[in-house]
């Protein structure tokens, strides 16, 4: 008796395991956007951001930026896209920029951010789960109103 048990429990936990990722379709011109992405100068003056506060950061700022485009690429093409495998992607990349982050002012974090959004765009990706307010502000303001 007790191994039903077991097994029903195991096949409980999977089956709540699945259900937490929603697979996504990939956008017939997802490569060519993310090509184009990755080719367009970043950090630069433009609408409201005033460019870059240090441009000598701009080639590492820049790169960090692909280097989570690339990642989104990969998981664009992978078998079953979900939108747990794009938010790890987001927190992969945004770690990357844990050892120059006090060299961000607001400005460039929140072209960081935005910059993100663009390749959620790209993949129809409707959530960071928290994770680019966090990255911003130190926390999630959904937290926040959750808790109350």
């Amino acid at each position: 008796m007790t191994k039903y048990i077991q097994i029903f429990i195991i096949f409980l936990t999977l089956s709540a395991c699945g259900q937490n990722a929603t697979e996504m379709k990939t956008p017939e011109n997802a490569n060519e956007k993310f090509a184009e992405f990755i080719a367009k100068k970043k950090f630069v003056e433009e609408n409201f951001y005033p460019g870059i506060a240090d441009e000598k950061m701009q080639p590492v700022f820049t790169e960090k930026i692909n280097q989570i485009a690339s990642d989104f690429k990969t998981v664009a093409e992978s078998e079953k896209p979900t939108d747990k495998n794009y938010q790890e992607k987001i927190g992969i990349g945004l770690s990357r920029f844990a050892d120059i982050y006090m060299e961000l002012d607001t400005e460039d974090r929140e072209r960081v951010c935005t910059y993100i959004e663009e390749l959620m765009d790209i993949v129809g990706l409707e959530s960071s789960n928290g994770q680019l307010n966090k990255f911003m502000y130190g926390f999630d303001p959904n937290e926040m109103t959750d808790k109350n």
